[in-house]
């Protein structure tokens, strides 16, 4: 898989490094919200937190990741550019971060990604390269633009500096609510939840991840102890259609005490209508599938508190699923 170190395609961040992100994503990133409702806990059977990464810079939560992978970068290669691939979330959160870094940015996107999404990245500069849908498609046209600009390749989630970025999440989320019994959090390819296991990792907190049922490809690696792909691009959700690395696979094989959680499309489109009738903010179909696992009874939380990672609010409104 294209982006890995060619020193140790396993290596990965340890809390230190999450720590030194928190510090370099100061002033940078926004300390987002966290939320909780009576009517949803009333619902769930118990004290639910959400962590509202929708309204973070870019949109999601991949600004954490991008930003300090961008900005740790040494002038020389910085100047070189940024090249990535991304359904979306990522490609804006990297034409941000390049913009914010003075530096031109490359992204690969996939011909079906949302127009929302498209847009935003086009909005913060980012050099945009339509490819077709899938991993395969995506990662080819990547090594092309990395062979064309000699840029740095900031990969959505194989890299161990964006998942320490996105580990700055989960630290937030536990200092903020320390009583956290349960984190669960959406998992494509793997660098939230990476980078939430290894922030969580000395607090106790069992740890869930939750995919589509579409897009099933943790929970059959974790299950058979291989790892797997995804062969459809069927789900709603858009940004959970990626397949774990060699790298991210271990860290959840490691870390992933509570299991993955799927759910159906109709699930998560009732997550998603409930969220805004409950909460009034919009989120995306692949956060709303960690709310459809806790709604549909899939995660034992055992009376415990719980906090579901809401990885970002880049909806086509036009395009809302219950319209």
């Amino acid at each position: 898989m294209i982006g890995q170190p060619s020193d140790d395609s396993l290596s990965r961040p340890t809390a230190d490094d999450i720590a030194a992100a928190a510090a370099r994503l100061n002033g940078r990133v926004h300390r987002t919200p966290v939320m909780t409702s009576r009517a949803l806990n009333q619902l769930v059977g118990t004290g639910v937190w959400l962590k509202c990464e929708n309204f973070q810079r870019s949109g999601s939560f991949k600004i954490r990741g991008a930003m300090n992978t961008v900005m740790s970068l040494d002038a020389e290669a910085a100047a070189r550019g940024i090249v990535t691939h991304s359904s979306g979330n990522h490609a804006a959160a990297v034409a941000l971060a390049a913009r914010e870094r003075g530096v031109p940015a490359h992204v690969v996107v996939p011909n079906d990604a949302p127009v929302v999404k498209i847009a935003a990245a086009r909005r913060y500069g980012a050099n945009l390269h339509l490819c077709p849908p899938g991993l395969d498609a995506r990662e080819a046209a990547v090594r092309g633009l990395l062979e064309q600009t000699g840029g740095h390749l900031v990969h959505p989630y194989d890299d161990p500096r964006v998942i320490a970025g996105q580990g700055t999440c989960a630290r937030e989320f536990l200092a903020d609510v320390p009583s956290l019994a349960t984190i669960v959090a959406p998992v494509s390819g793997g660098g939230l939840m990476s980078g939430t296991c290894i922030a969580a990792a000395s607090a106790g907190v069992r740890l869930v991840g939750c995919e589509p049922a579409l897009a099933d490809d943790a929970a059959r690696s974790l299950a058979s102890g291989r790892l797997q792909r995804n062969t459809s691009q069927e789900t709603i959700a858009d940004g959970l259609r990626a397949s774990l690395s060699p790298r991210t696979f271990a860290i959840l094989r490691e870390h992933l005490d509570g299991g993955i959680a799927t759910v159906g499309e109709d699930e998560i489109i009732e997550a998603m209508r409930l969220v805004w009738q409950i909460f009034k903010i919009v989120i995306e179909p692949s956060c709303a599938v960690p709310v459809a696992a806790m709604l549909g009874g899939a995660i034992d939380h055992g009376g415990r508190p719980v906090g579901i990672i809401i990885s970002g609010g880049n909806v086509d409104l036009d395009a809302l699923p219950w319209k």
